[in-house]
């Protein structure tokens, strides 16, 4: 039996290509933590942990994903069945209440080694995958409309985006409305325009929100009012004929059983990080599947690990209605992978190969190692 003989962890830092302009925080670096799970056979798994502006988004951070592994899940995995992934599942669940980055991050790296030492994706190990590639949306968040637009019409031109997803809520309603708009005149009909409010309108704010997006053209906004705020979510999705879509609401397969219960969204964002891992982003997926929910693949700004590993799950739905945002890495300087995500004709391809799909370039993880330590080794088979 091959067991779990030593779970490491690291934080990497890397600066993002501009301002990455959010309600709450304007990110100019992402941090995350990357796992490597060593197993007896001499097998590895890599797996990613990943969250948004520090702790102005949610309650874990680099450091507490970091010190959650180390102190707590990696003392309790170590030495167990390296092939009873769900087993590791519900230790962690039990040891370690909430903290869903830091058990997604480890459950990862532990997918990865059963599927390169099956010798298939780990897209197999859902039930294999349905797609090779999936539309990608892009975020426009420099806080300028002329930015935004000249980004835009590059990113078409490009034939990489046609779905703009902007991120409002800084400033006065009326002048969101007013910066949607002319992204959305700018754009016309060659792309699909939505918002992100992250959280930051009250119900006024959402309703007045609501009916002039929908006037300019909107065609979904995200997360508009408070995630503890249900009622309101569930008054928006019903009294208005734009799209809602739940995100900060969702934090596992229990709230995806809420919100949908209560009508409280048309669309369900599923992270895979946010859900607590790929299993019980699966879980959620076919919560949202049952209700006959809007799908949508969003991200934690991962670097192309944590991306890869969401892309293997996504590629086993049969329909995201509303596509994916699996763009972390191009928000990136640098890319970690030794061979890219590839990003072409509006889409974003599944990568191919066992475990995750994917291997780190070892030269880049040690330059943007936060503690300066040395070089991580490669992959066994890199």
């Amino acid at each position: 039996m091959t067991r779990i003989d030593h779970i490491e962890t690291l934080i990497l830092d890397i600066p993002t290509i501009r301002g990455h302009v959010l309600s709450m925080a304007t990110m100019r670096v992402q941090s995350a933590v990357l796992v490597r799970v060593r197993f007896s056979d001499g097998s590895e798994g890599l797996g990613e942990g990943t969250t948004i502006g520090g702790l102005t988004y949610g309650p874990e951070s680099p450091e507490s994903i970091r010190s959650a592994i180390d102190t707590y899940i990696a003392p309790a995995l170590t030495g167990r069945d390296a092939d009873d992934v769900n087993g590791a599942i519900h230790l962690m669940d039990k040891l370690v209440r909430g903290n869903r980055i830091a058990k997604a991050a480890v459950e990862i790296a532990l997918w990865d080694g059963l599927g390169r030492r099956l010798g298939v994706p780990v897209s197999r190990l859902f039930g294999g995958a349905v797609t090779e590639r999936m539309p990608v949306a892009w975020t426009l968040a420099s806080g300028n409309s002329a930015t935004d637009i000249d980004e835009a019409l590059q990113a078409i031109e490009a034939r990489r985006h046609n779905i703009f997803k902007l991120k409002i809520g800084k400033r006065s309603v009326r002048e969101d409305i007013a910066h949607v708009a002319r992204i959305k005149e700018a754009v016309g009909d060659r792309a699909a325009i939505r918002v992100d409010v992250n959280t930051a309108w009250s119900l006024h704010d959402a309703r007045w929100g609501l009916r002039g997006l929908q006037e300019v053209g909107c065609e979904l906004v995200e997360q508009p009012v408070p995630a503890r705020d249900r009622a309101a979510l569930a008054e928006l999705t019903q009294g208005y004929e734009i799209a809602v879509m739940a995100d900060e609401a969702l934090n596992g397969p229990e709230d995806a059983l809420a919100v949908t219960a209560g009508r409280a969204a048309d669309v369900l964002a599923i992270k895979v990080a946010q859900s607590g891992g790929l299993k019980r982003a699966s879980e959620v997926v076919a919560i949202g599947q049952a209700a006959g929910l809007g799908l949508y693949a969003g991200t934690m700004l991962e670097t192309g690990l944590g991306t890869a590993a969401a892309l293997q799950l996504f590629a086993t739905v049969e329909t995201l209605r509303w596509g994916t945002e699996m763009f972390g890495p191009l928000l990136l300087t640098d890319e970690i992978l030794a061979e890219p995500i590839r990003y072409a004709d509006f889409c974003v391809e599944v990568p191919k190969g066992t475990g995750i799909g994917v291997t780190l370039d070892p030269d880049k993880v040690a330059f943007y190692r936060r503690d300066g330590g040395p070089r991580l080794k490669t992959v066994a088979g890199e």
